[in-house]
């Protein structure tokens, strides 16, 4: 065997870190617009007999009920054990419940949001797969599927084909490699940011039919580079394109419509009535009108210019108000912009 479940875990977590530094640099500095000053709350979020762990994803439902989407629990790949729990705290910040425990396609923690039908919808980058969750915790669309090991072993081993090594494995139609975020259209239709290893943003119908795919691995025109997050609104669809240093902007069909730069690398995008909020590793967020304009941003407290993943996922709770996720700090901020 070329290499073991405990080398391959490794791989995952080394390329993620690889990724993360090689797109950070630069990233320090200065925006071209007017810095602003920010209220910034860590909030008290307690689960009895866990850890919070790397908040990766945050959301918040129309009750005000706080989902937190952590890498906690024992460490793993998609072949190995769980890092992924999803917590739900009400709107006193007391906790609630974990949602969805010992899922099949939890894995490797990303991404959570919530749609306009109150469904929670859980991103996992390691197992590869986008889960669709009721109001009553009902697992109701699984997409995706997750990488096993019995799959490696009959085509590795007994098959003797041959291991790619350097390569961008590419999935097709209906499957996934490494997906991270998910954003919704008007008309219930989903788009998903896949990811890091596709270089591409999927559309699927409301029921979950593959509609359309958009770009390749690279830095020209219709290429992404670690396509890291997603947001729709507006008559939009906002693609946070990380390597590249780029937010790509397109309409409801996939059709591009023109980039956004000067914002550093982003790593997450939300999209209020009034604004276009973006979110880089090195602790920026910054904020845009419609026309991506950049109106002003902020440097968050924690981590002054640093390169890391300081901001990983925000949500937008209004127009000026944001929740922050984050790989380094191990918490979730309440993040206030002035009107």
């Amino acid at each position: 065997m070329k290499r073991s479940e405990a080398a391959l875990g490794l791989f995952l977590l080394a390329a993620s870190s690889t990724q993360l530094l090689a797109q950070g640099r630069g990233a320090a500095q200065r925006p071209a617009g007017p810095e602003v000053r920010v209220t910034e709350e860590i909030l008290p979020l307690r689960i009895p007999g866990e850890t919070l762990g790397e908040t990766e994803g945050v959301t918040r439902n129309a009750a005000g009920h706080l989902f937190v989407f952590s890498r906690t629990g024992w460490s793993g790949s998609s072949r190995g054990g769980n890092a992924a729990k999803l917590f739900e705290f009400d709107q006193n910040l007391n906790f609630v419940k974990e949602w969805i425990p010992n899922a099949y396609g939890l894995s490797f923690a990303h991404t959570v949001r919530v749609d306009p039908e109150q469904n929670v919808w859980v991103v996992d980058e390691g197992s590869n797969m986008v889960m669709k969750v009721d109001p009553t915790g009902l697992i109701t669309m699984n997409l995706g599927r997750k990488p096993e090991s019995i799959d490696w072993w009959e085509e590795y081993v007994e098959h003797g084909a041959h291991e790619p090594e350097g390569e961008r494995p590419r999935a097709g139609v209906g499957t996934y490699n490494r997906p991270t975020d998910v954003a919704f259209g008007p008309d219930g239709s989903i788009f998903i940011s896949d990811g890091y290893n596709n270089s591409r943003v999927v559309k699927l119908a409301k029921d979950g039919t593959w509609l359309k795919e958009f770009g390749t691995f690279g830095s020209g025109d219709g290429q992404f580079n670690t396509v890291h997050g997603i947001a729709a609104g507006y008559g939009h669809v906002y693609v946070a394109d990380r390597g590249n240093r780029r937010i790509q902007v397109f309409d409801y069909d996939l059709n591009f419509e023109r980039y956004i730069t000067g914002i550093g690398a982003p790593w997450t995008i939300q999209v209020t009535p009034r604004y276009i909020y973006s979110g880089d590793g090195d602790g920026k967020i910054y904020r845009l009108n419609h026309d991506g304009n950049l109106i002003d941003w902020a440097q968050t407290a924690l981590g002054h210019g640093q390169t890391g993943c300081l901001i990983h996922s925000l949500h937008a709770d209004n127009d000026n108000v944001l929740y922050r996720g984050s790989c380094s700090m191990w918490n979730i901020a309440k993040i206030t912009f002035p009107s």
